[in-house]
């Protein structure tokens, strides 16, 4: 098989594949087709809206131009509506050219990211156990959170160039690239939920969502790669995590706010809208910076702007 096809194809998966260079319009109306792609595509593009509905819900029903306290929500809330959408536009456009497919993927890596840095802005507002706000490990969660967020964009763009001779490397890399920031988020929620006994430990109902949160996260990361087509699966389940997620965190963020108010400085620009821009900025610029080797001249982008397919040499 030629090495450039090989971008294009998965282990185990034989058939069901787009022609390698579609057209921007040909991969739009593969979405009315069943291939491969069909149901990746759709378990993100669905959820894209209804995400965006809850992020404008929850800003009108909480005023939250003028309540601080609401906008480490909205920061994960508009992660969670990036994150979909950015995969949904590269495994569309993913069987343009395999410069457009890496480019592609370098955004969707990028939106990840930013999704587990607004997940960690909300956990540090809402989500810690009682007895470790305002602890030192609280005060350095977020900062440490923020490199992690830019590291991760680093590594996961990196991963795709030694894909087609080492796949398997290339996986373990994106693979880490991912699993090490949710970890390093989800110690206070680990430590919450299952190691905490006593006073100061955050009993609430809430406990039980981040729990199911927990579950769905594992089961995206590591029984699906072993169960069915596991990109589909990992994208159902990754899904299902993040509503759950979303439930759990309003939830903490109307039950606590009153103690949290109080035992805890009030939310600023630069504890939430702050750190989100500047990680978004610096991965932006990661991303450019990996997409301006592959786009030589403005030929490769001609697909993108509705002008048909272009034969690259790839």
């Amino acid at each position: 098989m030629p090495l450039f096809l090989q971008v294009f194809q998965e282990d185990s998966i034989m058939s069901g594949y787009r022609h390698p260079r579609s057209s921007a319009t040909d991969c739009v109306l593969s979405l009315f087709q069943m291939t491969n792609e069909t149901l990746n595509i759709w378990t993100h593009f669905l959820p894209t809206w209804y995400f965006l509905w809850k992020l404008l819900s929850v800003v009108l029903l909480y005023s939250a131009w003028r309540d601080s306290y609401t906008w480490p929500l909205l920061i994960y809330l508009i992660s969670i509506c990036l994150y979909p959408l950015a995969s949904t536009c590269a495994h569309t456009f993913s069987s343009m050219s395999a410069r457009a497919r890496h480019i592609g993927f370098f955004w969707d890596y990028g939106a990840l990211s930013f999704y587990s840095l607004g997940s960690a802005v909300a956990y540090s507002h809402y989500a810690f156990p009682d007895r470790w706000i305002d602890s030192p490990f609280h005060r350095y969660f977020l900062p440490i959170a923020m490199g992690n967020s830019i590291l991760c964009t680093g590594l996961a763009c990196s991963s795709r160039f030694p894909e087609s001779p080492r796949p398997r490397f290339s996986n373990a890399l994106r693979m880490l690239a991912f699993a090490y920031p949710y970890l390093f988020d989800s110690i206070p929620l680990f430590y919450r939920v299952f190691l905490c006994t006593g006073e100061g430990c955050t009993n609430s109902s809430t406990n039980v969502l981040h729990v199911y949160h927990i579950g769905l996260a594992f089961l995206t990361g590591f029984l699906f790669d072993y169960i069915g087509h596991s990109h589909q699966l990992f994208h159902v389940c990754a899904i299902l995590g993040s509503h759950t997620q979303m439930q759990a965190l309003e939830e903490d963020m109307r039950m606590r706010r009153p103690w949290l108010l109080e035992k805890f400085p009030p939310v600023t620009f630069s504890s939430s809208v702050g750190p989100a821009l500047l990680c978004l900025l610096i991965s932006v610029s990661i991303i450019c910076l990996f997409s301006l080797p592959l786009c030589k001249s403005l030929l490769c982008y001609w697909p993108l702007l509705g002008l048909g397919t272009v034969k690259q040499n790839i």
